[in-house]
């Protein structure tokens, strides 16, 4: 396994130890998160986790020795492989809400594409708020749990992403209620255009037609500006409609290109597009399919070809720039695929994957039961059986009130326990309903 891309600084000698330890570690974690022979063990991360932990200990003692606390080497860049690996365990495991498990979040991959391609809408970045305040919360709960060292590193991760986020907002400030549809519809457009760019087929017909739409709110423009419903010029101009430049620039090089892509990034192009495909296949199937620790290999091929950028551009073998349609293309992809894992990473629930084909059955049992209520419940008790038999077949499976794999008890049972008891309530209801709409009737 290679590090993470980032340049190496030269190895102090006394790190070496630490290095090797280190390198071990990630090994052991590499063949861990590979062996689908059976479900991750928390034990086995746990461990793995206080071996890390002691390392970082190690290093911090040595550099403040040296006085180069700040010092940044190959040490760095394979412990924060170890890092994002026990993060994603940690979610594998259904230990979403400790302190580790905030690691993978906390990247600024994404906020640091949002800036750089400056458009964006204000609910994107409420979203992203509101995730990090949970972490925060999450930091706090574990502060007499966990290592402070740990707890230092990710609060200082966090402080890096909010001061971010706090610059995405600022950019948006000077943007008028009034005028911010009017923005978000040409966020939409750009990125919807921007789908279509990437589609194996060209849908020049649905460009033609983002097109005419960005004409139509350019035609609504009275010297260069968006009016308000008084006939003035609301505040964010500038914001809005430099976005609309950007769109309709980009509209007519999308059907000049015609979804072809300059044959010296095809190789990048083939490349990112299979890594969104197999990611946006996995939101679809995700309660099914994912183990959490696989968004690593994505995660690390994504950066090495972010990271091998020079000033921002895509390079061919010769230094050649690419031109405008390559470059966002190709950022294009970058950007879905990290928002995709965001997503998956996000959303995962706080069940060891151990608990999750039950947990899954139940959430469909629940969306079934739901369903039901919401067309008008059933006629006759008789209907609920097979969801009845369905549920008491999965809360046999339990030993004393636990689901138990072998000796083990997986994390999330109370997450398990508690889905379980909602379709129970939810198929007593129903029942309680139809015995009564019955009485009436006779």
């Amino acid at each position: 396994m290679s590090d993470s891309p980032a340049v190496n600084a030269p190895l102090d000698p006394k790190e070496k130890p630490i290095l090797d330890s280190l390198l071990y570690i990630r090994d052991k974690l590499s063949l861990l998160k590979q062996d689908r022979s059976t479900y991750i063990k928390s034990k086995d991360v746990l461990s793995l986790y206080s071996d890390v932990v002691k390392q970082v200990h190690l290093l911090n003692d040595l550099r403040a020795e040296l006085k180069k606390p700040l010092e940044q080497s190959r040490v760095d860049n394979v412990l924060e492989d170890c890092f994002q690996l026990i993060s994603l365990f940690f979610l594998t495991i259904g230990r979403n809400n400790e302190a580790p498990a905030v690691y993978a979040m906390c990247s600024t991959r994404l906020l640091d594409h949002l800036s750089e391609a400056n458009f964006y809408s204000a609910k994107d970045l409420d979203g992203i708020e509101g995730t990090f305040k949970s972490m925060r919360d999450t930091l706090e709960r574990g502060k007499d749990t966990y290592s402070p060292h740990l707890l230092t590193l990710l609060g200082n991760r966090l402080d890096t992403c909010h001061l971010i986020l706090e610059e995405l907002y600022r950019r948006l400030q000077n943007l008028s209620p009034e005028l911010a549809p009017t923005y978000e519809k040409l966020v939409s457009i750009l990125r919807s255009m921007a789908a279509c760019n990437c589609r194996h087929n060209f849908p020049a017909t649905e460009v033609r037609a983002f097109q005419d739409q960005l004409k139509q709110m350019q035609a609504t423009m009275v010297d260069g500006k968006f009016l308000g419903a008084d006939g003035t010029a609301p505040m964010g101009q500038e914001i809005a409609v430099g976005l609309l430049r950007r769109c309709l620039l980009w509209a007519d090089i999308c059907l000049e290109k015609n979804g072809k892509i300059d044959e010296r990034f095809k190789p990048t192009y083939d490349k990112l597009n299979e890594i969104r495909n197999q990611l946006e296949k996995l939101t679809l199937t995700q309660a099914w399919s994912l183990r959490e620790t696989d968004l690593y290999s994505y995660q690390r091929q994504l950066d090495r070809i972010d990271e091998s950028r020079i000033d921002g551009n895509f390079e061919d073998m010769q230094g050649n720039k690419a031109d405008l349609h390559a470059q966002r293309t190709l950022l294009y992809l970058i950007r879905r695929s990290y928002a995709y894992i965001y997503t998956l990473i996000r959303s995962s629930e706080p069940v060891s994957e151990a608990l999750l084909p039950v947990f899954n059955q139940l959430q469909t049992l629940r969306r079934c039961l739901l369903e039901v209520k919401k067309s008008g419940g059933v006629s006759s008790p008789r209907e609920l059986y097979p969801y009845s038999m369905k549920l008491t077949s999965i809360d046999n499976m339990r030993v004393d009130g636990k689901f138990m794999v072998g000796s083990d008890i997986p994390e999330g049972q109370g997450s398990v326990n508690a889905l379980m008891a909602e379709c129970f309530d939810l198929t007593y209801d129903l029942r309680v309903e139809a015995e009564e709409n019955n009485t009436l009737e006779d």
